[in-house]
């Protein structure tokens, strides 16, 4: 039950749409007010404030364009949901062009429908509430260069805030491409230190045999190729702070001289005799599990206890809920600009669409496949088809009706059984009704029903045609 009541302004000509969508819609709790034709609407709208609107684009009178650009006039947070027989590509960018939220073809599915609405609700809800919050949280979505606002982010960056000011040593542990050299430069930029140097320092793209000269540097001489003297990647980050991305993969050699330089905050360069001081700070990351590295005999245990003083777990990207929206609309922005596109947003199904993905590559692989989509959208409306995921490949499916897929999959975060089969069964109810021209009899015979079953099945499913 929903905590508070939203209003609903329905307008179709038709009476039998209007008021199957009353009698659907107020059993969802919402308060629906209906209109016959466009001119009435926007009498209604301009007397009246709506918190959606649900319009047909064929009125008899005046068009739903007409009605949603009035209601974007007298109220620009009305969300309107614009609904057609006569769908075009042109025409759903056109609606979403003038600020429909979605573009619902006729005939709908009516869970659909239902999902499409409640999640626009809950948008609108949660923009206000994001308005009336604290600077604090509202900076938070978009901290540093960190972008998000599920809890699991929104804990980082309090951790963040809390260690930044510190000189305490920090370990980032997550899957690639969450964002983790985002976090250190975020720790980095939240320190007095943020002035002084953020060095990076890949170690696992570094060969054995040059990585201790990287990390220390050499004295002229020490090997052949040493023509010069050279400071290492420690010196150049005194008084700032050094990033050691994929600190797991240190051969055990380096980690022995790794924790001596940590431990004395000094070190000597290749062939050199002469002892460096530094004041660095260090903040480590790692894809593996480094606990059972050093369980292992793979990572040494005193080196993983003087990296890991401040431990910062980042989840997964398909644990962060209502990042994935989020994110998408941030690299939609960012490759339309660079790509001198006119990306307004992404479509209600296409959020759906990325929702259901799990994101193995996390962040990366979606700011991939996002600025693969601006580049090969020919709309400024970013739409499914315009989505090229390779999930395909990955992923257990079950092929339903008209392409529509289920996830065996999704079993594992938990799964409404009963909503997936009157799913199928919709499906099938209505391709059985569209060959039969409407006729029940024909349709029952088709799907091998009594008519009387079909009848059942089609008012358990509340057909409307």
């Amino acid at each position: 039950m929903m905590n508070q009541i939203h209003s609903i302004l329905v307008v179709d000509d038709e009476t039998s749409m209007r008021e199957f969508l009353d009698v659907l819609l107020s059993k969802e709790g919402y308060k629906v007010s209906k209109a016959k034709n466009g001119k009435l609407a926007v009498k209604m709208i301009q007397k009246n404030d709506y918190d959606l609107i649900l319009s047909d684009i064929r009125l008899g009178d005046i068009t739903g364009l007409e009605v949603l650009k009035e209601a974007k006039k007298q109220n620009h947070d009305t969300i309107v949901v614009m609904i057609s027989a006569y769908s075009t590509t042109e025409i759903a960018v056109e609606a979403m062009n003038e600020g429909a939220y979605d573009f619902v073809p006729k005939p709908f599915d009516n869970i659909e429908l239902k999902q499409t609405i409640q999640r626009a609700l809950e948008l609108k809800t949660l923009d206000q509430e994001r308005e009336t919050t604290s600077s604090e949280l509202r900076d938070s979505i978009h901290f540093n260069r960190i972008i998000g606002r599920s809890p699991g982010m929104l804990a980082i960056y309090k951790r963040v805030e809390q260690i930044g000011p510190t000189k305490t040593n920090v370990l980032i542990t997550g899957e690639s491409g969450t964002g983790k050299e985002l976090i250190a430069r975020a720790i980095h930029e939240n320190s007095d230190r943020m002035k002084n140097p953020f060095v990076v320092v890949n170690c696992g793209g570094i060969p054995d045999s040059l990585i201790e000269s990287e990390f220390f540097g050499h004295v002229k001489g020490s090997f052949t190729g040493a023509v010069n003297d050279k400071k290492g990647l420690f010196e150049a980050a005194n008084h700032g702070t050094i990033f050691l991305d994929e600190i797991g993969e240190l051969s055990p050699i380096l980690q022995v001289k790794l924790l001596r330089a940590v431990q004395e905050t000094s070190f000597k360069p290749v062939g050199g005799t002469k002892e460096i001081n530094v004041d660095v700070r260090i903040i480590s990351a790692t894809n593996k599990k480094l606990e059972q590295e050093v369980i292992e005999g793979n990572f040494r245990e005193d080196l993983f206890f003087r990296l890991n003083v401040i431990p910062i777990k980042v989840p997964p990207l398909r644990d962060r809920k209502g990042d994935v929206e989020l994110l998408s609309k941030h690299f939609a922005e960012k490759y339309s600009e660079k790509m001198g596109k006119d990306i307004v947003k992404l479509s209600s199904y296409a959020i759906d669409f990325l929702n259901k993905y799990s994101f193995p590559g996390n962040v990366r692989e979606l700011e991939n496949l996002i600025e693969r989509s601006v580049a090969l959208s020919s709309t400024n409306i970013i739409l499914p088809e315009s989505l090229t995921i390779s999930m395909h490949k990955k992923r257990r499916w079950i092929e339903g009706i008209r392409g529509q897929r289920f996830d065996l999959d999704d079993v594992e975060q938990g799964v409404d059984l009963d909503e997936v089969l009157s799913t199928i069964e919709r499906a099938y109810l209505k391709k059985a009704m569209e060959i039969a021209g409407g006729n029940k009899s024909k349709a029952a015979d088709y799907l091998n029903l009594s008519l009387r079953s079909m009848r059942y099945r089609l008012d358990k499913t509340d057909y409307s045609g």
